[in-house]
């Protein structure tokens, strides 16, 4: 009889299972088709998950929707205008005291600038491998020349060094802002970024540091604003120097393009060489070119923002410390 009563009771339970889903598969089936008050709670996305036809047309909507956002959030935007290319030139000599010491300390302000730079040193060919060493471990971008010709004149080894790297930069049409940075001379951060600012030529004032006179002078432009208007003199011939006035080799800089843009320039292709064209093309542009020049810094060109030490080569003072015992004076 147990077994009986257990067996009435499941069939019992399994009914009432039964009639309980037939109800609500019945009630759920009518209600789907029954209107709703509010269409935008209705679960849009994942009904168009279901479907791939209408997900797809929903998505090219969505995209274009997205990219017009992005479109007026560009424009609201300011452009950013890319950092150009700054290209120093030092010229290196055994000749100069101390060269190791002024590679390395210019090495360390060059460090400190933002990139892109690149740094071109020339050197004369030596069997020391010093100043390869020491570029290596700056970790900055360096191009290292070297050349075979001897020099007796420091100013015209200098030059020689300087044409080569135009040449350099003219063949591989490196496209920048050129800068000849010599060993002695002293920085501002602040300058590097009004370098890249030049569109054509730039220049500023220098201050002329020596270590064996107690005072410091002036070089370079005289400026109102941005705008070159005069020239701090440093010859006596007055007249001269405002018909010609002179300018310092660290005293400016260029766009590169000037080099191999002829049309642009009104340059005559010519030969390079050890006669110093380069140079010499490049100064006189600089001068006659002066209502192009733009002075920095552009708010005040009066503000030194590098400084030049004054040494002599190794062979001059070899000459003034001979020439001390046979004139008996004491300096």
């Amino acid at each position: 009889m147990g077994s009986l009563e257990r067996s009435k009771k499941k069939s019992l339970l399994w009914k009432k299972a039964t009639i309980h889903f037939s109800l609500c598969f019945v009630m759920g089936f009518f209600t789907g088709f029954a209107p709703t008050g509010n269409k935008s709670s209705l679960p849009i996305y994942s009904t168009q998950v279901a479907t791939p036809q209408p997900m797809l047309v929903s998505h090219s909507s969505h995209q274009t929707i997205h990219s017009v956002s992005i479109n007026e959030s560009v424009e609201a935007e300011p452009k950013l205008k890319p950092r150009r290319l700054v290209i120093l030139v030092t010229p290196t000599s055994t000749k100069l005291p101390f060269q190791a010491v002024f590679l390395r300390k210019l090495a360390n302000t060059i460090k400190l600038v933002p990139q892109p730079l690149l740094w071109i040193v020339v050197e004369a060919q030596r069997e020391s491998t010093e100043v390869s060493e020491i570029l290596r471990k700056t970790g900055i971008m360096y191009r290292h020349l070297v050349f075979k010709e001897n020099f007796t004149n420091l100013e015209a080894e200098m030059n020689h060094q300087r044409n080569l790297a135009l040449k350099h930069i003219e063949h591989h049409r490196l496209s920048g802002i050129v800068h000849f940075a010599g060993l002695s001379n002293v920085y501002d951060l602040e300058f590097f970024n009004h370098l890249r600012d030049i569109e054509m030529f730039g220049t500023w004032p220098m201050a002329l540091v020596k270590a064996n006179r107690k005072r410091v002078k002036m070089e370079g432009p005289v400026c109102d604003s941005s705008q070159v208007i005069g020239w701090h003199l440093r010859t006596k011939n007055k007249e001269k120097a405002t018909i010609n006035p002179t300018i310092h080799i660290s005293g400016f800089a260029f766009n590169s393009s000037i080099l191999w843009d002829p049309e642009r320039w009104g340059r005559v292709s010519s030969g390079q060489d050890t006669s110093q064209k380069s140079i010499k093309f490049v100064k006189q542009v600089v001068l006659e070119e002066e209502a192009k020049l733009k002075g920095i810094p552009p708010q005040d060109c009066s503000k030194i923002l590098l400084w030049r030490l004054s040494f002599h080569a190794r062979t001059t003072l070899k000459r003034q410390v001979l020439a001390i015992p046979s004139q008996g004076k004491r300096r």
